[in-house]
């Protein structure tokens, strides 16, 4: 499918390093002249936490830029970004819009992923470092720190995973716009983390947020 709303550019001229491990950093993903609809039709979740695609009503523009993130074409762009085939993988596409203080906890995403890309869709961000995504050195520190992620609109920030990939960000409570796309190793994984997910949604319906 042709990329409408996504520049391929801003991945391929992302700054990239593999220290401490294998990620990419770059801005103005989404079009400029994209962004007013995107804002418009992104999804109205009252939930905290990541939604899997299924869970959420997807219209318009945003909808779209779904199928646009989770296509072949933009998998190939990030492909050759990391010099190896990610198309034979699976992908597994979350939402956000509300962050609680318990998110961000630092962690390195479980084997089952190969790797993760976030897209931010924030029009500003003042809350000092809370909510702001680190690469980070070790499972227990903040800080030192090698990049932070602004997540505003456009940015991108994508990794691969492994056993050392640390991230995480200090806690931040609002509303925090972002949609995450993991390529996952097998089809059965796929299915059991919308599984989980669902699940842990349903959990939080029950118990409270």
């Amino acid at each position: 499918m042709a990329l409408t709303l996504i520049n391929p550019a801003a991945i391929r001229t992302a700054a990239q390093s593999n220290e401490p491990y294998d990620y990419f950093l770059g801005e103005n993903l989404l079009k400029s002249e994209a962004i007013d609809d995107l804002r418009r039709d992104f999804p109205n979740i009252d939930k905290p936490g990541y939604l899997t695609v299924d869970e959420v009503q997807l219209k318009g523009t945003f909808k779209t830029l779904i199928d646009e993130l989770e296509s072949d074409e933009l998998t190939r762009v990030i492909s050759e970004k990391w010099g190896q085939d990610l198309t034979t993988f699976p992908r597994l596409t979350t939402i956000m819009k509300k962050s609680q203080p318990k998110y961000g906890a630092i962690h390195t995403d479980g084997p089952s992923k190969v790797m993760t890309m976030l897209v931010y869709m924030n029009d500003a961000w003042n809350a000092g470092d809370g909510g702001r995504l680190r690469v980070l050195y070790d499972g227990q520190n903040f800080e030192p720190y090698k990049v932070e992620v602004p997540p505003v609109m456009g940015t991108v920030f994508g990794f691969l995973r492994a056993d050392n990939s640390w991230h995480g960000h200090r806690p931040f409570v609002g509303e925090r716009r972002v949609v995450q796309i993991a390529w996952i190793r097998d089809a059965d994984e796929l299915e059991r983390k919308k599984r989980r997910n669902s699940f842990a949604q349903r959990l939080k319906g029950i118990f409270g947020r």
